[in-house]
């Protein structure tokens, strides 16, 4: 790889865990493209533009640079991805954040009873990832080291707020590790993961917790920071053995054990304590 900055793409880093994933590998010093649909206050419920987190992307000791994108829209997609080989010439790092993420998601009720919007998620959050990391590929495979994330969690194995959600978070373990199998066929050194991250202490889950603290007041103590997971996909980017690890899902909160980072001071719990949940381990078959 080049003695430069690596370049990554953080897509959805408006606000939540993707701004805290951007900030975090700002801070280690990479040059990060941040993508979203907020342009401005007032785009949103929740708080944060895309040019805010550039902003603290680069006052964190990186490269911020905010591009505009709608990862419904495969056109803007294709054009982000334009502008990254034209300004940058590679990416060494994907993080697949973007998501459709609702209100009503955390409602009562079962999924007929809920919203079609819900759905979204299939789009913006299964579809938009695959659509990302089929244009960062070609920008991927020839270099010396390149790594693409999903960001899940442990509702791709057991029940959590409905299909939709499920769905989701299941798709982006099993493409992480199909994506891996034709990396490793190309003979390249892609690497592809999947993190299942916490509980993000966002303001959307303080808004959740907030609205009901019977139930998720219990959040706030074992709820990890917006940033821990980059430090996280930062480590495993540096780790000598990520070949080694690619195709797999991982507990952030046990890889975070393995590199020895801490969560402010802390050490968040890992799902296999909380919910006795591990990721599915795949069938080596391979039909080409």
């Amino acid at each position: 790889m080049p003695d430069q900055n690596p370049i990554v793409l953080v897509t959805g880093a408006s606000r939540g865990a993707g701004r805290g994933i951007a900030i975090a590998l700002g801070a280690h010093g990479c040059t990060v493209y941040v993508t979203g649909r907020s342009k401005a206050s007032g785009d949103h419920p929740l708080p944060g533009t895309i040019y805010e987190t550039a902003d603290a992307v680069t006052q964190a000791g990186g490269k911020g640079i905010a591009v505009a994108c709608d990862h419904a829209d495969d056109a803007q997609v294709e054009a982000l991805f334009a502008q990254i080989k034209a300004e940058q010439g590679r990416l060494d790092v994907l993080v697949n954040n973007a998501a459709a993420v609702y209100d009503e998601l955390t409602q009562p009720g079962n999924f007929w009873e809920k919203p079609l919007k819900l759905a979204d998620m299939i789009d913006v959050g299964i579809r938009s990832s695959y659509v990302a990391s089929w244009h960062a590929a070609p920008l991927m495979i020839g270099q010396d080291k390149a790594l693409v994330v999903f960001t899940s969690a442990s509702g791709a194995v057991h029940y959590a707020l409905g299909p939709a959600y499920g769905a989701h978070k299941a798709s982006l373990d099993k493409m992480a590790s199909d994506m891996a199998v034709d990396f490793a066929y190309a003979n390249s050194n892609v690497a592809a993961v999947s993190i299942w991250m916490g509980a993000v202490l966002t303001e959307r889950l303080k808004t959740v917790i907030d609205s009901d603290r019977e139930k998720y007041g219990t959040l706030e103590n074992i709820s990890e920071s917006p940033g821990f997971t980059g430090d996280v996909v930062w480590a495993l980017f540096n780790d000598p053995e990520l070949a080694g690890k690619s195709g797999r899902t991982f507990i952030g909160a046990e890889l975070a054990r393995e590199y020895g980072i801490t969560d402010q001071g802390r050490q968040p719990p890992s799902y296999r304590e909380t919910h006795g949940a591990v990721p599915f381990e795949y069938f080596p078959t391979i039909i080409r």
